[in-house]
């Protein structure tokens, strides 16, 4: 395996990871539904999705991904779990160190289990001592690693998170994100770096204090809570002027020309019936 590599959530993506959806999918509601998914549903838009359509769709992008230069690795079905096509969790990129994942949920240990071949051999890989972590809480800001503490991503995590990175020379400061309220899938559902010194945000659930940090550190682009709810925030840059978005997001689209961004539109229609999008479906291991 190639080196990883990434120092931006904008940088050119050179080679991703990916998954297919499984034909397995989880009950969502009824008496034996987890605490933490009934937080989750509280905030976010959960309905059965079609494992056929999501693969073809997931097909498209792909399509899309490789016509732009990006190389595409499929990684191996993760029996047994309902959302392996979100491969964002499992592990992510920080300079020069792929780091795994420590996942809230125990039927997603599979997922990181089938990432394990594509590490073999992989230079600087590194597991974390404590605490839970997840990829879509993490993003990449300049001199910092932001980290949302969602329903996925504890404070322990994040604090083995700095530990690993000090240790090995890299001189970021791992931010924790605040929310203002429980139930948050992941952070970058709710806020996603686009371009340089360029954000979405759903303000609604951010405290004051985050908010203001947030004002004073990027431009932001607005997202409502109806598209929030749709999952629009959570779209992928390839590139430092180019972003993938969800077909129906239009408004946000049209922020992000306005801006002088290229914007590539595909369906994830079927995709976004759970509370992930492009971002979700995609784990960047090099991006120039």
């Amino acid at each position: 395996m190639l080196t990883p590599h990434a120092t931006s959530e904008y940088g050119t993506l050179q080679r991703v990871a990916m998954r297919y959806a499984g034909d397995f999918t989880r009950d969502l509601d009824g008496p034996d539904v987890h605490p933490v998914l009934a937080r989750q549903q509280t905030t976010s838009t959960w309905t059965q999705y079609s494992p056929p359509t999501v693969r073809k769709q997931q097909d498209a992008f792909i399509h899309l991904l490789r016509s732009r230069g990006t190389e595409v690795i499929l990684l191996d079905e993760a029996p047994g779990c309902s959302v392996q096509h979100y491969p964002r969790d499992i592990a992510f990129v920080i300079d020069h160190i792929l780091v795994m994942a420590r996942l809230n949920s125990a039927h997603r240990l599979p997922e990181a289990d089938a990432l394990a071949q594509l590490a073999v051999g992989a230079p600087n890989v590194v597991h974390l001592a404590e605490g839970t972590i997840e990829g879509g809480d993490v993003m990449l800001h300049s001199g910092s690693v932001l980290v949302g503490l969602s329903e996925e991503t504890s404070a322990a995590g994040i604090k083995a998170l700095q530990a690993a990175l000090t240790s090995r020379g890299i001189d970021r400061e791992v931010r924790p994100i605040d929310f203002s309220a429980p139930g948050i899938v992941h952070l970058d559902d709710h806020f996603t770096i686009v371009a340089p010194d360029t954000a979405l945000i759903h303000r609604t659930v951010f405290p004051p204090a985050q908010l203001h940090w947030f004002e004073q550190h990027l431009d932001l682009i607005d997202v409502s809570n109806d598209e929030a709810r749709a999952v629009q925030a959570n779209v992928l840059a390839i590139a430092s002027g180019t972003v993938v978005v969800a077909a129906g997001t239009d408004r946000i689209a049209a922020q992000l020309t306005a801006r002088g961004i290229e914007v590539l539109t595909i369906d994830y229609s079927e995709v976004t019936r759970i509370p992930g999008s492009l971002r979700c479906t995609t784990l960047p291991l090099n991006r120039n």
